[in-house]
């Protein structure tokens, strides 16, 4: 096996400094269940004292009822994003049912043997508030509303302009030279894409937290997981079960072929997608036999946010826009990092340390080189991934790449080295050290793989005799952080009049909803 050469220190150019990446911004969105007592998932609506989940800003939820989200708005700093997003948990804990705390981790609590117990998220009896709700039917129709629990945090990032402008100045091709700024932006976000996801192992060995499951959320599935304790399931040596094939699968999906090329194929493949009939969904059936719609079309994708990815290009839509008219029109706007667990042991799924090392990456993606991907690769880059998610801290775990074979440690370090320099100028931005901080704590587990999240986790699940019992103790945990930490009469103040707000807007538009569900579902048909 060839070993790693040292990568050049070249990867941060001379007239890159804190000046350039001065004004990034950060926002996190994070997932949770609602968990009962009993340790099962909750059964009790979203709770009104939150508001709308339709049109609240800051607190939703995803497939399920009692999956919340939670949603920060973009930030200057790391330390205000999860300022921010500490305050989002303390309103959401003054609020829920009577017993019920937020659950720690990625992989789900305890679920029922009949799925049907699983409540798909409701909004309202307006027509977009019913579609999101059908939307979320067909999901659990194609895929079975288990694998829909699975909960995670995504990480949005956005650079400069200035940054871009720079990078344009110094660019060596002539046609993207001539490119303008947007487009040039956008052509620079996708290379930022393809190297992540070629880095994503990275981001799975590091910060993976699933390395087993509740026997529940097996039910009814083949799997080759073994026993640890107490119904729970793992691999001996996993980092990222949530991001295998035990996490999100979608066969379907398989044969799209959407690649990160640039933003036109992106777009393309995606459009396909949404309009290309799937044997498997039509022989489903678009409505049940009481003439009720059980999903909204029987295409490959239902919607656009239907397709699974690692990382996602974005651009905020306006109006009635989808989220590919938005990117056609006014090109890749920030970057949202999907392959993040969520960090079991922070109240919050995410740490400074978690965040750093995140930000860290994203820029060296976006200053290396990035040629496309090729079909080669892209078969090397899933068996790296399955590799890692699987038995990543296995001591003759690989790391293929098209020129190489590496052991992952060294491969993690070679990664690692280079992003020292990225890290520094980083933490120019604000006279910080959060960010070679950050690298510290992951060079900690590269060095010792039993101090990475997921052998933690597999270390305290045997002690507590079981994801119930590991998840409750954690939970408990959280629940006083969230009691203790203070928030301010002006921010009280603002989540409070969010929840009339948002609870009128819903009222709103249910009252202006034409013309009737069918026809509105007919049209989009």
């Amino acid at each position: 096996m060839s070993q790693p050469n040292a990568v050049s220190q070249t990867i941060v150019p001379t007239w890159v400094d804190a000046s350039v990446v001065t004004g990034m911004l950060r926002g996190i969105e994070r997932e949770t269940l609602r968990m009962q007592p009993d340790g099962y998932l909750s059964q009790q609506p979203h709770p009104v004292a939150l508001g709308s989940a339709l049109t609240h800003p800051h607190i939703t939820t995803d497939y399920s009822e009692a999956l919340l989200e939670f949603i920060t708005p973009p930030q200057p700093n790391i330390a205000d994003t999860l300022r921010y997003l500490s305050d989002i948990h303390h309103v959401a804990n003054q609020h829920l049912p009577e017993g019920e705390k937020l659950w720690p981790m990625s992989m789900p609590c305890m679920l029922d043997q009949d799925e049907e117990q699983i409540p798909l998220a409701e909004y309202g009896s307006s027509n977009i508030g019913r579609f999101k709700t059908l939307y979320r039917k067909g999901l659990g129709v194609r895929y079975g509303r288990r694998m829909q629990t699975i909960a995670g945090v995504h990480y949005n990032i956005s650079f400069p302009d200035q940054l871009f402008e720079r990078l344009q100045q110094h660019e060596p091709n002539p046609e993207h030279k001539a490119l303008s700024l947007q487009d040039y932006r956008s052509h620079r976000y996708f290379g930022l894409i393809r190297n992540f996801i070629r880095l994503t192992p990275m981001v799975m060995y590091l910060l993976g937290a699933s390395p087993a499951v509740c026997k529940t959320f097996l039910i009814g599935r083949e799997h080759k997981l073994q026993p640890l304790v107490g119904g729970t399931l793992h691999l001996p040596y996993a980092t990222a079960l949530r991001m295998g094939r035990h996490g999100y699968q979608n066969s379907a999906q398989k044969q799209l072929g959407i690649h990160y090329n640039n933003l036109q194929g992106y777009l393309q493949g995606l459009q396909a997608a949404v309009k290309t009939p799937y044997p498997a969904f039509s022989q489903l059936g678009l409505d049940d036999e009481q003439g009720e719609p059980i999903q909204i079309n029987d295409h490959i994708l239902q919607i656009e946010n239907e397709y699974y990815s690692l990382v996602r290009p974005k651009q905020v839509p306006q109006g009635s826009e989808t989220p590919s008219e938005a990117l056609a029109k006014r090109g890749v706007a920030y970057i949202e990092l999907r392959a993040v667990d969520v960090n079991p042991y922070s109240p919050i799924g995410i740490e400074t340390n978690s965040a750093g090392f995140l930000e860290s990456l994203a820029l060296y993606c976006l200053l290396q080189d990035s040629p496309e991907i090729s079909v080669a690769e892209q078969e090397l880059i899933e068996k790296n991934q399955a590799e890692v998610v699987e038995r990543g801290r296995a001591e003759n775990a690989t790391i293929q790449t098209l020129t190489a074979s590496y052991a992952i440690a060294d491969w993690l370090q070679l990664h690692l080295d280079a992003m020292r320099p990225v890290a520094a100028v980083l933490d120019q931005i604000e006279s910080t050290t959060i960010y070679v901080d950050a690298l510290s704590v992951m060079q900690q587990r590269i060095d010792d793989p039993k101090t990475t999240l997921s052998a933690q986790v597999i270390d305290d699940l045997l002690q507590a005799g079981g994801t119930w019992r590991l998840g409750s103790q954690l939970a408990e945990m959280h629940t006083q952080a969230y009691q203790q930490h203070h928030l301010s009469n002006d921010t009280q103040d603002y989540f409070q009049d969010l929840v009339g707000a948002s609870l009128q807007q819903q009222q709103q538009l249910e009252q202006t909803s034409q013309p009737t569900f069918k026809e509105y579902l007919a049209n989009f048909r």
